[in-house]
C-alpha cells in the first residue's frame, strides 16, 4: 500500500459533533472534517431492523463494560475541504441519526473534550442533500423515527448511553487523497478485490464473539474455515442453510445479503432468555457427550449439536455448525458408491446427474429443492452413522424428494425463482400437482415412520395432461443410467398409465 494513507483513530461524538477526527497515529487531532457523500456511492439501505441492532450491540457492549467499542473502518477520500466517504457510509449515516435522536432528546451534551456541540440540535453532516433515490428517501426518515421512539423510551441510564456512543465507540479511520488509492485499499479491506460476502460477514460477527479463546485456538478456528471451499461456503449459506430456515417457517426465500444475515448470528453468552439457555444447554450437553469417553464406552452414537430450524449459538459453535453441514451436503451431493454416508449410487441420483440435467436455470432450481429436501431429511433423522434401517427409510424419503421437486419441472416449460418459490409455499400460479412445503412438513414429523406416510398421502401422481417435459426416449438406458427423469415416475407409480417394470429395458 503505498505510503499516502493516514490512518487514524476517531471517537463517534468527535467525528459527528465536533467536526473532527480524535488522533492521528502521532497522538494529534485533525480538526475541520466535513464529510461528504460522494455521487458514486450507493444508496442508503441500512432499515430500522439494521439500526436498531446496532443501537442493540452498543448497548450490549456498554452493559459488558468494554471501555472501548470498536464499529469499523471509514474510509475517507481528502480532496480540497472536504473529506468523502468511500467506505462506512452506512454506518456513519446511522450514527447521525442516533446522535441526532439523543439531541433531541437533550440527552447530549458536550463533546468529549468539554466543548460545546456547535448547535444542539444539529449535525452538518446531515445538513447535506442524498441522492434522489427511493432507498435514501425511505430509509433516512423511517431509521430516524424508529431511533427516535426507541431513545424517548429510554427510562434510565439515557444520558450515560448517549455519552458511550459519543465518547466510547470509535472507528478506525484510513484518509488518503488519491482516490484510486482509497479504492485500491477499500478492495483490500473487502477479501483482496472481491465484495464480503455473507458468510465472510458472519466469519467477523463469529469471530468477534470468540473473545474467550486464546490465540492459537483462534488460529486453528480460522484455519479451518479458510481451508474449505469458499464459493461452496457462501453457496452454503445463501442456496442451501438461509433457504432452508426460510421455507420451513413457511416464508418466500430470496437472497441471503447483509441485511437479513442476522438469521445466523445466534445466540451470544449474554443472552439469557428461558429460549436461549435451552438451546445453549442443549449445545453444551451434545458437545460435552460428544468429547468425553462415553461414545466409545457405552456405544452409543455421537450426539448431534444442531439442527437446521434452530437457532445457532454464536462463536465457536458457528464454524462448527458452518462444516458440520458443509461436510453432510456435500455426502448428499456426492453419489459415489463408496464414499459417504447418506447418497451412494442411488439410480435417480445417476440420471439427474446427467449434464442435461445440470444445465440451465430451471435445471438448478430443481436440483436445489431436491438436495435441500434431502439435507433437511438427513439433519432431523439421520445419526451420524446411519444404520441400514435408517438408510432405507431415506431412500424412501429420496423417492418422494425427487416426485415432489421434479413435478415442479416437469410441469413447467421454463422454471425461475417466482414459480418455484409459489411451488413451494403452495400458492402457484395455475393448478399444479404437488404443490406443498415439504420443508414444513419435514420439520413437522416426528419420526421417518409418521413423515413417510404423510407424504403417501400428499405426494400425487401426475396426469399425462400436467407434463409439458418431453417423454420421447422415457425407457432409454446407456452406460446404465436411464436418460430421463420421468422414467423413474413411471417406476414409482407416479404418472399416469402406472410403471414399466414389465418393460424388458426397465
Amino acid at each position: 500500500m503505498a505510503n499516502s494513507l493516514k490512518l487514524a483513530l476517531t471517537k463517534v461524538g468527535d467525528l459527528l459533533l465536533a467536526n473532527k477526527i480524535t488522533q492521528d497515529k502521532d497522538g494529534n487531532a485533525i480538526s475541520d472534517i466535513h464529510l461528504s457523500i460522494p455521487e458514486y456511492q450507493r444508496p442508503y439501505k441500512w432499515t430500522a431492523k439494521n439500526a436498531i441492532q446496532l443501537l442493540d450491540d452498543i448497548v450490549d457492549a456498554k452493559n459488558n463494560n468494554k471501555e472501548t467499542y470498536r464499529v469499523g473502518t471509514l474510509i475517507l477520500h481528502h480532496e480540497g475541504g472536504s473529506y468523502a466517504i468511500v467506505d462506512g457510509q452506512q454506518r456513519t449515516i446511522t450514527f447521525s441519526l442516533l446522535l441526532k435522536a439523543f439531541l433531541d432528546a437533550k440527552a447530549i451534551g458536550n463533546t468529549s473534550d468539554g466543548t460545546d456541540t456547535p448547535d444542539a440540535h444539529s449535525i452538518a453532516f446531515l445538513d447535506q442533500s442524498l441522492a434522489d433515490n427511493p432507498y435514501n428517501k425511505r430509509n433516512v426518515s423511517n431509521n430516524f423515527r424508529v431511533l427516535e421512539r426507541r431513545v424517548k423510551n429510554i427510562t434510565d441510564g439515557k444520558e450515560e448511553l448517549a455519552a458511550y456512543v459519543r465518547d466510547n465507540c470509535e472507528l478506525i479511520v484510513v484518509i488518503t487523497e488519491d482516490l484510486s488509492e482509497a479504492f485500491q485499499f477499500f478492495d483490500s479491506q473487502n477479501a483482496r478485490g472481491k465484495k464480503l460476502y455473507p458468510h465472510d460477514l458472519l466469519k467477523a460477527y463469529h469471530l468477534r464473539e470468540m473473545n474467550d479463546l486464546d490465540v492459537v485456538e483462534t488460529e486453528k478456528v480460522v484455519k479451518g474455515w479458510e481451508d474449505l471451499d469458499q464459493k461452496e461456503l457462501s453457496a452454503l449459506f445463501s442456496d442451501y442453510l438461509y433457504r432452508v430456515k426460510e421455507w420451513t417457517k413457511g416464508n418466500r426465500a430470496w437472497e441471503l445479503t447483509e441485511y437479513n444475515i442476522h438469521k445466523f448470528k445466534g445466540i451470544s453468552r449474554r443472552d439469557n432468555f428461558p429460549y436461549a439457555q435451552f438451546y445453549k444447554g442443549g449445545f453444551s450437553y451434545a458437545d460435552m457427550v460428544n468429547h468425553s469417553a462415553m461414545p466409545f464406552v457405552s456405544g452409543i452414537r455421537n450426539l448431534k449439536p444442531f439442527q437446521l430450524d434452530t437457532p445457532v449459538v454464536a462463536g465457536k459453535p458457528f464454524f462448527d455448525y458452518a462444516k458440520h453441514y458443509f461436510d453432510i451436503l456435500k455426502d448428499i451431493q456426492n453419489n459415489d458408491k463408496y464414499e459417504g454416508y447418506y447418497i451412494n449410487d442411488n439410480e435417480i441420483v445417476k440420471t439427474l446427474n446427467l449434464r442435461e440435467y445440470k444445465n440451465g436455470v430451471g435445471n438448478r432450481i430443481t436440483r436445489l429443492l431436491f438436495d435441500t429436501a434431502i439435507l433437511l431429511y438427513v439433519d432431523r433423522f439421520c445419526p451420524e452413522r446411519p444404520t441400514k434401517t435408517d438408510l432405507e427409510m431415506l431412500d424412501q424419503f429420496v423417492v418422494f424428494a425427487f416426485v415432489w421437486a421434479y413435478s415442479l419441472r416437469a410441469q413447467y416449460y421454463n422454471v425461475g425463482w417466482l414459480s418455484a418459490q409459489n411451488f413451494i409455499i403452495g400458492t402457484p400460479q395455475k393448478e399444479v400437482a404437488n404443490s406443498f412445503n415439504i420443508y414444513k412438513t419435514i420439520s413437522d414429523a416426528d419420526s421417518p415412520v409418521a413423515l413417510l406416510s404423510s407424504l403417501s398421502e400428499t405426494v400425487n401422481p401426475l396426469l399425462n395432461r400436467q407434463i409439458v417435459a418431453k417423454r420421447d426416449n422415457l425407457c432409454e438406458k446407456e452406460g446404465g443410467v436411464f436418460q430421463n427423469y420421468l422414467y423413474y415416475f413411471k417406476k414409482h407409480n407416479f404418472m399416469e398409465g402406472g410403471n414399466d417394470s414389465q418393460n424388458p429395458t426397465a
